[in-house]
């Protein structure tokens, strides 16, 4: 599955989403993950209220199941959501790296009902009903 970061270093989940210059992107899995792409965006990100900022933003993670952020609006959060994407918030900044090993780690278990359901984005939905 795709996962987005908001990030300011490409490192580490230092930014809010309205006003992040890099969204980093990574293809994560239970074996393992690797790097697809990190975008930059420029021009004034400065959390103003201004909502047009978020459109190229929602627009790059489209595809992904997950984004984590540092912070987001409400706006931001309800727009995300809307794209069957779910935000996750770190307290303080994490290195992606460690973000990526743990959810490795939760994808080889059990993982929430929440995380099966998100993984499960883009796929058709079937029904496993004894006759």
């Amino acid at each position: 599955m795709k996962v987005a970061f908001a990030t300011q270093d490409l490192k580490r989940v230092d930014a809010h989403f309205g006003w992040a210059k890099n969204i980093a992107i990574y293809e994560v899995g239970p074996e393992g993950h690797h790097f697809i792409e990190a975008i930059e965006f420029d021009g004034d990100l400065k959390e103003d209220g201004n909502e047009d900022k978020l459109a190229p933003k929602i627009d790059a993670i489209k595809d992904c199941t997950i984004l984590y952020v540092a912070a987001i609006g409400g706006s931001g959060a309800a727009r995300v959501v809307a794209n069957n994407i779910h935000p996750m918030k770190v307290n303080q900044p994490e290195e992606i790296s460690d973000l990526i090993g743990k959810l490795e780690v939760v994808l080889q278990g059990n993982p929430p009902p929440w995380l099966r359901k998100v993984m499960s984005k883009g796929q058709e939905r079937t029904f496993d009903f004894d006759e």
